[in-house]
């Protein structure tokens, strides 16, 4: 019985140091103290005291296909008829100037007037 005794003062005395000392290390260990005898591994579903949260959910890209441009030549202008000035022979003068003419108008091919000379 000596032995059971002895047995049981050792486990006592360090049952006691280590209430002693685990009241002094929830400062170092953020606040957490696991005391306890067992066999075995210990299983801990996870690390924190917050329960576990699962993946957001993303919504998958969002893809916009696109038809390449079509492009369209334009269409050549048709061909244009030719411009006339209209010539009145009896008054020796163009339409815009002379509202009347009796002898009646002359279509004419404008000619482009040689440029003016530069003042000097």
């Amino acid at each position: 019985m000596n032995t059971l005794r002895r047995g049981a003062l050792v486990i006592g005395t360090l049952a006691g140091i280590a209430l002693v000392v685990s009241s002094a290390v929830p400062a170092f260990a953020g606040g957490r103290v696991f005391f306890g005898v067992g066999l075995g591994f210990p299983f801990y579903p996870y690390p924190y005291p917050y329960p576990p949260y699962g993946y957001p959910a993303y919504a998958p890209p969002v893809v916009v296909q696109t038809a390449p441009p079509a492009y369209a030549q334009p269409e050549p202008p048709p061909p244009s008829q030719p411009q006339y000035w209209y010539y009145c022979p009896t008054s020796q003068a163009y339409y815009p100037y002379v509202k009347d003419c009796p002898a009646g108008w002359l279509q004419v091919v404008p000619q482009a007037s040689p440029p003016a000379p530069a003042p000097r």
